[in-house]
């Protein structure tokens, strides 16, 4: 294939995920109404290859080199530019590049699929999509106080699908937001509060680290059983450290719960006390492939021993593993949304559980301190979407602007692996119920008795010989 001159010079600048030519060369271009070169402040003069803004799943350029071909320039380059209409070349049957298939007649732009119509042009989908890179650099280049970046788990979900598997917990019923908040008696001289506090600095190997839910939306059992496994850690000193199994609660609480189609933090406390749940180890987590289809039977039931202690009646699902404890909690308690009083139960007591509505930007969180921004505002409402998630909240901080302005925030666990946001964690703006995360935040107490503990450390002893 004869390619010209200039065309050859452009493909030495395309990004290298693009062994030949750049999307945006010959197929043409998806976004024609875009504002890039205008919204980067200009247009570089001759070759700069530094003069790009990011489009969809590459860059595009605003220098005037692109004046050259149809390339990779940026959708309002030649009108913002140079002042001309724009040449139109997007003839499906022309198209040659690893992301185009000739055979197929359909491609996939990040969650849109293309199809090449009875005219010989692209016709795309219009969704949302959950990482949309112009998001990303608009939360980049504003001042918002954190960072964005873009997370391969997510590139070509949809919105709408990020909402409906990454999140998973039901709004609490208003006889539940209605539960009475435990009262503290906070006295100003002797409950002095630090500046900064981390569960995992003042109880170190106690603290379990995130998981990740994958397509499964089940936080509702994720943050559950991680407030639990640290409160259980935490109160028997060390003595008993399990990572319980969210899977347990995912399969075996099954009562008005839907697994990985969401489900209530309510019922899976009620679960945890009256019957208890496994460690993670005992139970693997097994993420649906693609879609929650399935919640998969139960593997795990407890029988009553008396003084409401269970006991496991199964062997692990996890042939290898024979350590079938049964965990279980106390009743769960309601903290006040004062962040004072939430920071001394953490400082106290370790971990609280907290609900959060999740919005469309909070997805491509990759650093700083989050607070939902304006940057979809402009755009149509199916690109402004928010959800209900629950997290683990396990300390706080504060943070001074350049213009000394205190910026205080909470350091919570999410349930999106340990390669989102900052290994796993996300800092978020403190006392001012941000994404109401200071809404509804829940206590727990283990169920331990010095029985437990000797018989724990009787199996630890055992193991070690």
């Amino acid at each position: 294939m004869v390619i010209n001159q200039c065309l050859a010079e452009e493909m030495v600048r395309i990004p290298s995920i693009f062994t030949t030519v750049s999307p945006l060369h010959i197929g043409g271009i998806r976004d024609p109404f875009g504002s890039y070169c205008q919204r980067r402040g200009g247009c570089c003069p001759g070759r700069d290859d530094q003069c790009t803004v990011p489009y969809l799943d590459t860059i595009c350029y605003c220098d005037l080199f692109c004046n050259r071909t149809v390339s990779d320039c940026c959708p309002d380059f030649w009108g913002h530019c140079l002042g001309v209409e724009r040449p139109f070349i997007s003839k499906c049957a022309q198209v040659w590049s690893v992301n185009f298939k000739r055979q197929g007649q359909t491609y996939k732009e990040n969650c849109n699929l293309c199809t090449c119509g009875a005219d010989g042009r692209w016709d795309c989908e219009q969704n949302a999509c959950l990482i949309e890179p112009d998001v990303i650099s608009a939360v980049n280049r504003g001042n918002y106080g954190w960072r964005a970046a873009n997370y391969s788990q997510f590139y070509g979900m949809t919105l709408d699908e990020g909402i409906r598997y990454r999140l998973g917990t039901q709004r609490p019923a208003k006889t539940i937001m209605n539960m009475n908040e435990i009262q503290m008696n906070m006295d100003p001289e002797r409950d002095q509060l630090p500046l900064y506090f981390n569960s995992a600095e003042k109880w170190p190997g106690k603290i379990h680290e995130p998981l990740d839910q994958g397509n499964c939306a089940a936080s509702w059992a994720f943050s559950t059983a991680a407030v639990a496994s640290d409160r259980i850690s935490i109160q028997s000193m060390g003595h008993m450290t399990p990572q319980l199994s969210p899977q347990n609660l995912i399969s075996c609480d099954t009562r008005n719960q839907g697994g990985c189609t969401g489900g209530r933090i309510d019922g899976a406390w009620w679960f945890l006390r009256r019957r208890g749940v496994v460690t993670e180890d005992c139970y693997p987590y097994r993420p649906p492939q693609q879609t929650p289809a399935e919640l998969g039977r139960c593997m795990m039931q407890s029988r009553s021993v008396g003084r409401g202690k269970r006991q496991a009646t199964q062997r692990c699902p996890n042939t290898n593993n024979y350590q079938n404890n049964i965990y279980q909690s106390t009743p769960p308690y309601r903290l006040s949304t004062n962040e004072k009083e939430i920071m001394k139960e953490i400082q106290d007591n370790g971990p609280v559980q907290a609900i959060m509505e999740v919005h469309e930007d909070f997805f491509v969180y990759k650093s700083g301190i989050y607070k939902h921004t304006d940057v979809s505002f402009t755009k149509p409402p199916q690109y402004r979407k928010h959800g209900t998630h629950s997290v683990k909240i396990t300390g706080w901080g504060e943070e001074r602007n350049v213009d000394g302005a205190k910026r205080k925030y909470w350091i919570a666990a999410n349930s999106w692996g340990k390669n989102w946001g900052e290994e796993g964690y996300f800092r978020i703006a403190r006392g001012e119920n941000e994404c109401e995360i200071e809404a509804f935040v829940i206590g727990v107490w283990g169920r331990i008795t010095m029985e437990d503990m000797r018989s724990h450390n009787h199996h630890h002893r055992r193991r070690q010989i």
